[in-house]
């Protein structure tokens, strides 16, 4: 419940920070772990937040760094981790 709790409050602060590299980073282990300990989710739900995690994590990579915060913010917000 604890890890849950800092999850959530990790993502808040990286929806409303602006979007700096050094963030997508974070919100991608955010979305990552909120995924590993989500029990609500469907498989269905689970592959679209992954592919979410994956498009982010390689927007980031070619340096799209608002674009790879909007793409992780949509995967937390499916998790419920946003606020």
């Amino acid at each position: 419940m604890i890890k849950q709790l800092v999850i959530a409050a990790a993502a808040v602060v990286f929806v409303s920070s602006s979007a700096l590299a050094g963030g997508c980073p974070m919100a991608v282990k955010a979305a990552t772990d909120g995924l590993a300990h989500n029990t609500t989710l469907s498989a269905e739900q689970k592959t679209e937040v992954q592919s979410l995690i994956d498009q982010g994590a390689k927007q980031h990579a070619d340096g799209d760094h608002g674009g790879s915060m909007e793409t992780l913010n949509k995967a937390l917000h499916t998790l419920g981790l946003d606020s």
